[in-house]
């Protein structure tokens, strides 16, 4: 597979593995099938793979481990901490004492010695942002991670960010359905160096061109977001279409075009699509060997168009959610 690069010095795979679908979100889970998919996706050429503490509360972290005994030195594992799951509820730490504590129970699950990237999944509001992000270039000073990211944050929080460490990569929610950071966010972490990770870069599935009106209530992360609800996904299952129309006509699938279309975005973009099926992640991973021309880009502009696109989303403790009007 291509490879692009997070920010200086961070090389991956052009398209990486998001695992939070292994251990919450989407339903029923089966740890074997989900190993069976991470294999899947070293042998296709993925080397990033996409966890987090939070993920079904240390679980997902630990049948990474599992799944990546074997693997070469090639692959690269990015986790995040800050969102705290407790049986009183969820909320965010950001705070430089504990920053240290949750680094060293993440290496301990993933059984290894250091993490590739490691990112402040949201940033606590209760912290200034340059705390965090001190006390996780300590880590990096320590050996114990050797790249920093930030994940949902506005462009003055990444400004400040950087101004205390070099950050490799900021992750956000970018995808054909949702383009509200090309507004700020993406122009902003060019500006300083910042590569782009792209979350939900298949919005949730429905860039798939396999949902309907049914089955997108399957899944708490999509029966309650408003793209998803009533006239926005009638709306958008036409857009959709005229997706599905265009993908055909290039003897690809839908979700294909969708992650080609964000590849085409630059180097620096590497969107970490989830799924647990096999089948899905080979599908995903050739997406990287499709090269869109510049009239087909034009033609995707037109037949699919941003601003027809409707609803805001739904995301835990994200600065931006709704769609800006202008």
């Amino acid at each position: 597979m291509q490879q692009h690069q997070l920010g200086s010095e961070l090389t991956t795979s052009a398209i990486g593995l998001g695992c939070m679908g292994f251990s919450q979100g989407y339903g029923a889970t089966d740890d074997d099938e989900s190993i069976a998919a991470i294999h899947t996706a070293i042998d296709a050429g993925v080397t990033l793979f996409d966890t987090a503490m939070s993920y079904g509360g240390g679980p997902n972290e630990r049948l990474l481990a599992r799944a990546l005994r074997d693997a070469g030195e090639q692959v690269r594992v990015a986790t995040k901490f800050g969102i705290i799951r407790t049986d009183s509820g969820v909320h965010l730490d950001g705070n430089p004492a504990h920053v240290r504590e949750y680094c060293d129970a993440s290496l301990q699950r993933l059984d290894r010695d250091v993490i590739d990237l490691y990112y402040l999944h949201r940033i606590d509001p209760e912290v200034p942002i340059a705390e965090t992000v001190g006390a996780m270039a300590e880590l990096v000073h320590a050996g114990k991670v050797r790249h920093l990211g930030i994940s949902e944050a506005t462009p003055e929080q990444l400004t400040e960010a950087a101004a205390v460490h070099p950050i490799a990569a900021v992750q956000f929610e970018w995808s054909m359905l949702w383009r509200e950071p090309e507004r700020d966010i993406v122009p902003t972490a060019r500006k300083l160096g910042i590569g782009l990770v792209p979350y939900s870069p298949l919005g949730r599935g429905l860039l798939t061109a396999t949902l309907d009106s049914t089955t997108v209530a399957t899944s708490d992360f999509r029966r309650n977001d408003p793209r998803f609800q009533g006239d926005h996904l009638e709306n958008n299952l036409s857009q959709v279409a005229a997706l599905q129309d265009l993908a055909t006509r290039l003897n690809i699938t839908a979700g294909q075009l969708a992650l080609a279309w964000l590849l085409a975005q630059g180097s620096d973009v590497v969107p970490i699509p989830g799924t647990r099926r096999s089948a899905r992640i080979l599908e995903n991973a050739a997406a990287a060997t499709v090269e869109l021309t510049p009239a087909t880009l034009e033609d995707l502009e037109k037949l699919v168009s941003p601003e027809a696109w409707t609803g805001d989303r739904q995301s835990f403790a994200a600065p931006s959610t709704t769609r800006s009007t202008d």
